[in-house]
């Protein structure tokens, strides 16, 4: 949403002074994870630092000081600092190590779509049994049809939340009820995440995970920074930048070519969210990341070009951030719809962690499967990274797989619910 789309009542309106203010929080959270003080060293035991640099933006945007809706802060970070992180993540990866991870990613991923496909209906069954107005008719703006861009947002993106919306006529009060349910449960499952992958260990050694080929690359990667890391020149901080965001500039040449050209020649693969520029961008930037890992670039990140990528990582969190309104929640009006959504999440997650058991996944597998379908290219990264910078690369192909079945599944999950409402 633009700036011009709402009136803002907020106390900060210019984007430098929200970025100035973002930039302290996150100063905040890392000087006080870092201290000695007993004090914050209790609190960082049960909060995670990444969860606050989440957390704290989001109350800037419930008490007005920033309004997330306006603020194109977000859209800066995930259209330039998102694709130059991605590209210094996935520079250094070891292509080999993470396909010898193995099948149990792939169908930990999917997993979580069948869970949203089969939440959805299971959610509005549950409502309308207790709430049969909630059902609302066969209109435009009847619950169900809300939900398929829901669901087109949970497996894919906005580009498949958009296709959605034309699909099954979604009526424009439907659509934005749904957009804060999506918006607000998804963070809330996002922030859920973040706090059970800073208790991986403790919730792998409790359900008997195999986490070697994980920990083999955790390794492997370690190994690396510890025989080749070096302290950065300023020669090798402006090859990082010119790599990151020459990319990211090449990117979006391909991107503004590829969205369009897609769109007016074969206006049909939009269900496969070809017409998105978005998506060509992450595309593009993963595709040439994945090729300089096997060229001598890649050595780059001997001088820190993931932790380069971090810093950005973190900036792009703080922005999500700003798009919770935590007291949504607490609006009478919208509490039979986040009651489905919650109860959709549910679901999701409750299929997730019974396969992950079954399968005996790591959690990575469960948390990045689950973040690829509901967060997409924007924020599975940010769940992999909570785990290890070496693993981002793993939420990025995940989510763009997502994006590939977000509308075929999300339509498949449409008339599941167009059945269980009439």
């Amino acid at each position: 949403m633009s700036s011009t789309d709402s009136v803002t009542t907020a106390l900060v309106t210019n984007d430098a002074t929200a970025l100035g203010i973002l930039a302290v929080v996150l100063g905040f959270v890392f000087y006080t994870s870092n201290s000695s003080n007993a004090f914050w060293k209790k609190f960082y035991t049960f909060v995670p630092a990444l969860l606050m640099c989440y957390f704290l933006p989001s109350l800037l945007n419930t008490f007005d000081i920033i309004d997330g809706k306006t603020s194109q802060l977000y859209f800066v970070a995930s259209r330039y600092l998102l694709p130059a992180c991605l590209v210094l993540l996935i520079l250094s990866v070891d292509l080999k190590a993470i396909l010898s991870l193995g099948p149990k990613a792939i169908i930990m991923f999917l997993t979580g779509t069948v869970g949203i496909v089969i939440g959805g209906p299971i959610a509005l069954l549950i409502v309308s049994a207790i709430n049969p107005e909630v059902l609302g008719g066969a209109g435009p703006d009847a619950v169900w049809r809300g939900m398929t861009t829901l669901a087109g947002s949970w497996i894919g993106g906005g580009a498949n939340q958009a296709a959605m919306k034309e699909i099954y006529e979604v009526g424009g009060d439907i659509f934005s009820i749904m957009v804060t349910v999506d918006v607000i449960v998804a963070n809330i499952w996002m922030a859920v995440l973040l706090f059970m992958a800073s208790k991986a260990k403790q919730i792998d050694a409790r359900t008997g995970a195999d986490t070697t080929a994980l920990e083999a690359l955790k390794d492997k990667v370690e190994k690396y920074h510890a025989e080749n890391a070096r302290i950065p020149s300023l020669s090798d901080l402006m090859m990082i930048v010119a790599i990151g965001f020459g990319v990211t500039g090449l990117a979006h040449v391909v991107a503004d070519f590829l969205g369009p050209f897609f769109e007016a020649n074969y206006p049909w693969t939009r269900d496969y969210s070809l017409t998105s520029k978005f998506f060509w961008l992450i595309v593009t930037v993963t595709t040439i990341g994945l090729a300089m890992s096997f060229s001598p670039v890649r050595h780059i990140e001997a001088a820190g070009a993931s932790k380069v990528a971090t810093a950005f990582l973190y900036i792009l969190v703080a922005t999500i951030g700003l798009h919770m309104d935590v007291s949504k929640l607490a609006d009478p009006d919208n509490l039979w719809y986040f009651a489905i959504g919650i109860i959709w999440m549910i679901v999701h997650a409750s299929f997730m962690l019974i396969v992950a058991k079954l399968i005996k996944a790591p959690l990575f597998y469960m948390a990045v499967g689950s973040q690829a379908n509901v967060g997409g290219a924007a924020s599975a990264p940010v769940v992999a990274a909570a785990f290890h910078p070496a693993l981002a690369p793993v939420g990025v192909l995940l989510a763009v797989l997502g994006y590939a079945l977000g509308t075929y599944m999300a339509w498949i999950c449409g008339q599941i619910l167009q059945a269980v409402a009439s």
